[in-house]
């Protein structure tokens, strides 16, 4: 069964375009202000994507980072590595 949670989560969006189209549908403009606000939406739309990228991309470097610094080969990892009865640990 869905929870409570994921249920609201997903009504919240729903609400929210089924109330900006309400807006859209009583609020009669002119030709010119409904290009204004077009023009508006796609810049927002092209600005949360630049967002989007940048915080992709700290995040893709952040994991390369981690990667690279935390492989095996690297020198600071190489430490003994010792057999014991149960096999081979790397310390």
């Amino acid at each position: 069964m869905v929870s409570q949670s994921t249920i609201i989560l997903l009504l919240i969006p729903l609400i929210a375009v089924f109330l900006l189209g309400i807006e859209s549908a009583f609020a009669q403009e002119s030709t010119g202000q409904y290009i204004a606000h077009r023009i508006e939406v796609w810049a927002l739309f092209y600005r949360l994507m630049v967002v989007a990228f940048v915080i992709g991309a700290v995040v893709m470097g952040s994991i390369a980072y981690v990667v690279w610094r935390f492989r095996e080969s690297h020198p600071k990892n190489r430490g003994d590595i010792t057999t014991t009865r149960t096999g081979g640990t790397h310390r």
